[in-house]
């Protein structure tokens, strides 16, 4: 399904309102809009869709929808609530008049996503950044050093109120104790094991009441 290409209708429609007459020209997503080489998108995503069949969502739609979701932090639900709600999005997105219902569903951008791939995908990355050169927004010297933000990535690391963590730290301080003479009235290595093959157990039973 080949994708369409958004084009201006021309003259005017009574009855629904023109981006144009209701947004600020020197906003920000304007300014990006004009920057972007749009034609660079279809040339790059028009080959993987078929000529046959119905007609896809227009490039400029899909490849901008991607662009709101990750400048702003968006999931895919949230970029489609907002675009039916904000008139810069769907100029940025190339729309003419403003429109009240998307003609996408949030199911749309993941089915794109994966007919596109990863390594098409770098093309919308590359461009959005030489528009931010081209517009002055990002510099070259911006992006010398990148900062990775890894509190999400899964370390072969204990988390701090795992039970099994805390037995250990109960044997340690056992070993610590007896190695410097200091006695305790209760080493608490009985009671903690025990705690932890309850809590074990718990973790693998089902939840009680489901």
């Amino acid at each position: 399904m080949k994708p369409r290409k958004q084009q201006d209708p021309g003259g005017e429609d009574m009855f629904r309102a023109r981006l144009e007459h209701i947004i600020n020209p020197r906003h920000e997503l304007v300014l990006l809009a004009e920057a972007i080489d749009w034609q660079l998108f279809d040339e790059a995503f028009g080959p993987l869709f078929a000529d046959v069949g119905v007609p896809a969502l227009p490039t400029r739609l899909m490849v901008g929808l991607q662009i709101l979701k990750y400048m702003h932090g968006l999931s895919d639900p949230e970029v489609t609530a907002q675009w039916v709600e904000n008139p810069y999005f769907q100029h940025f997105c190339g729309a003419v008049y403003f429109q009240h219902k998307a003609p996408f569903d949030r199911s749309s951008l993941t089915r794109w996503r994966q007919r596109i791939g990863d390594e098409k995908l770098s093309t919308l990355v590359q461009e959005s950044l030489a528009s931010a050169q081209r517009t002055g927004a990002l510099r070259t010297k911006d992006v010398r050093r990148v900062t990775v933000d890894t509190t999400v990535q899964p370390k072969n690391i204990t988390f701090p109120t795992d039970a099994k963590l805390l037995y250990a730290s109960i044997v340690r301080l056992n070993r610590l104790a007896r190695r410097h003479g200091v006695k305790l009235r209760q080493s608490y290595l009985r009671i903690g094991k025990l705690a932890l093959i309850k809590s074990q157990r718990y973790a693998l039973s089902p939840a009680v009441g489901n």
